[in-house]
């Protein structure tokens, strides 16, 4: 893939309307893109009562910080499939991702998610013609690493 491929205002919004809106489960999360690129996207999360497992405590689920993850490694994967396939349209391109799966997640949570915000990344490792491989990560506010994953993606 190359490094220096830049999308198309509409792959983008198309991307972005798939992922924020469309998706439901990433709708009601909350989850936000931040930026795309060819391999690495950026996203965001901000904590909402209703995704807390410790409210005492105000800690985020670990089930949300394992969805948001496998929701922005699938996003990952659509931004590098996208990249592969600069020489069809936009709308084209989007039709690829109808068997994108999770095959395995492994996350590791390293420190309690507190706080009002964060910020997510996920990178392609790998992309093959069957599986894509890529890694994860949770952060706080300020940077500080939550959680890591690592997953495995069928693509076809």
């Amino acid at each position: 893939m190359a490094a220096n491929v830049v999308f198309e205002p509409e792959y983008v919004a198309a991307l972005r309307a798939l992922f924020e809106d469309r998706i439901a489960f990433n709708r009601a999360m909350g989850l936000r893109i931040d930026t795309i690129e060819p391999q690495r996207v950026h996203g965001s999360l901000a904590a909402k009562p209703e995704l807390l497992g410790h409210p005492a405590h105000h800690r985020l689920h670990g089930g949300v910080i394992s969805a948001s993850l496998d929701a922005m490694a699938g996003l990952a994967i659509m931004a590098a499939i996208g990249a592969r396939h600069m020489d069809e349209t936009p709308a084209e391109r989007m039709q690829r991702f109808a068997k994108l799966g999770t095959i395995d997640l492994r996350i590791d949570y390293l420190r309690p998610a507190t706080g009002a915000s964060f910020t997510l990344s996920a990178e392609v490792l790998r992309l093959g013609s069957r599986v894509a491989s890529t890694r994860m990560e949770f952060c706080d506010a300020a940077g500080g690493l939550l959680a890591s994953g690592a997953a495995a993606y069928i693509v076809s």
